[in-house]
């Protein structure tokens, strides 16, 4: 299967090219950094594409090989496009607030997912001979417990790879991933740090519409995996009439991001 195509103008469209103010800069990043405009950074798209394109191929490669991917966003502008596209793509994701061990201490996690879906089987089946109190108790564990694990609780165990944006707030995550020798793609901002980053990703990490773009082509590598993969094992997707290569034709034919430069410029001055 082919990766998905992007095009230089979209990556300036969602203001990919656009780098925090230059006081703010990490001397680490000076190697993808095109020059200054207005006191504001100018990452040099030339070096993104080809990072951005083998970033791309590494989901591919890893979904089609039966691995698993792991989104990770929780800032805000981040949050909701990370989800959407981890479940679009039948991949997992942490969108809320990372937790300490969530990849070292795989087995206490594990616990709590089991929790969760215990508490949702029993509040299904009518929670009965609870009082209303111990209901509304075990309906805020729910809520609590569903927020921070939601997005991992059919994962299984750890990951193949993980997505991360904004690698100085999901420090935490990279290392875990590091520690357990997990490859890891990252977007990585002007005062961003490319140490231990496989598969790095030079580009604006704050806008909204540079997050969408990204979220959007990852989701639909993974869609490429797995129809690879379902290939591979011998299953005519063709069958399928809502199968992975209807859904990734339907996302192709879609903009990968409508923005301004403007706006996502704005986004970064004032982060």
């Amino acid at each position: 299967m082919a990766l998905p195509e992007f095009t230089m103008r979209q990556l300036l469209e969602a203001g990919v090219h656009f780098g925090h103010q230059t006081h703010r800069w990490n001397p680490r990043m000076g190697q993808y950094i095109y020059g200054d405009r207005n006191g504001i950074h100018i990452l040099d798209l030339t070096q993104t594409v080809p990072l951005l394109d083998a970033a791309l191929n590494a989901v591919q490669q890893t979904v089609a090989k039966g691995g698993r991917i792991l989104f990770v966003g929780t800032k805000r502008q981040a949050s909701k496009a990370i989800a959407e596209a981890a479940e679009r793509s039948a991949q997992y994701y942490m969108n809320h607030r990372w937790l300490g061990g969530t990849l070292t201490n795989w087995k206490t996690v594990s616990n709590s997912i089991s929790r969760l879906k215990s508490i949702d089987e029993k509040l299904e089946a009518g929670a009965e001979g609870l009082t209303k109190k111990e209901r509304l108790g075990m309906e805020r564990d729910q809520a609590k417990l569903q927020m921070s694990l939601g997005g991992i609780r059919e994962m299984g165990g750890t990951p193949d790879l993980i997505f991360v944006v904004d690698t100085n707030k999901e420090e935490l995550a990279i290392q875990e991933a590091k520690k357990l020798g997990i490859p890891v793609i990252a977007v990585l901002d002007t005062n961003s740090s490319p140490d231990g980053i496989d598969f790095p990703i030079p580009g604006n990490d704050d806008a909204a519409r540079a997050i969408a773009l990204y979220c959007d082509l990852i989701a639909r590598a993974a869609l490429d995996g797995m129809a690879a993969q379902l290939g591979s094992a011998g299953v005519d997707i063709g069958e399928f009439e809502d199968g992975p290569v209807e859904e990734l034709a339907a996302e192709e034919t879609a903009p990968a991001a409508e923005a301004a430069p403007a706006e996502a410029g704005g986004e970064q001055a004032s982060a």
